[in-house]
């Protein structure tokens, strides 16, 4: 007597189906995760980066100050070494934070020109832009080259350390500096505190020594 093999009831082939589903489901949702964390370290990584760099440049440019007055753009007097700008509470205006001239600049070319380099750090609405002119003294007609250092940028406030050792908001500071013009037009401070206000990092502080 043969046996008949008996086949799958409706019941049984749709509780498969529903466990096939609930498996699919929670293995779709795992590799979305899986997605979600990847572009997520990447962003971070991005991020970290970001500012990593522009902290270096920062340093590095401010330890290379040099004390190279430049001619203003009319050709009429001179600017200082290095002269602080506009507060950054104003996130509308796109004055510099502060001009400096900088030794050390790169040339693997062999360009023509001096290795002294004209830089500006200017708050543009949430981004901190770092601005070099191709020439020391230049003209109303020169044009700056811009770089976007970091963004999502809240304040940027920048001190400098006198040779009494204390703290000033501007430079040249008044009452501690050579009583001289040129004097005036050449004197660093020994030290340049900068600190960051981020969206996402909150404040961070990086003191630069300058060189004697």
């Amino acid at each position: 007597m043969t046996m008949r093999s008996r086949g799958f009831t409706l019941i049984e082939l749709a509780i498969a189906v529903f466990v096939t589903a609930v498996m699919l489901t929670i293995a779709n949702a795992a590799i979305q995760q899986a997605v979600d964390n990847h572009s997520t370290l990447r962003e971070q990584q991005a991020r970290l980066l970001e500012v990593q760099t522009a902290m270096r440049v920062i340093a590095q440019d401010f330890g290379q100050l040099a004390p190279r007055p430049v001619r203003e753009p009319v050709g009429d007097g001179w600017q200082p070494a290095l002269r602080s700008g506009t507060s950054s509470e104003n996130s509308s205006s796109t004055l510099p934070l502060v001009v400096f001239t900088r030794a050390g600049w790169s040339n693997p070319a062999g360009i023509q020109r001096p290795a002294l380099q004209r830089v500006a750090y200017v708050l543009d609405g949430d981004t901190l832009r770092r601005d070099h002119w191709p020439v020391l003294d230049a003209t109303l007609g020169t044009q700056a080259v811009s770089r976007k250092l970091v963004s999502k940028v809240r304040s940027v406030r920048i001190r400098y350390m006198d040779i009494t050792r204390r703290w000033q908001e501007q430079w040249p500071a008044t009452g501690v500096v050579p009583g001289n013009q040129e004097g005036l037009l050449r004197i660093r401070p020994i030290a340049v505190e900068v600190t960051l206000e981020l969206e996402d990092w909150g404040k961070i502080v990086r003191v630069i020594e300058v060189p004697a």
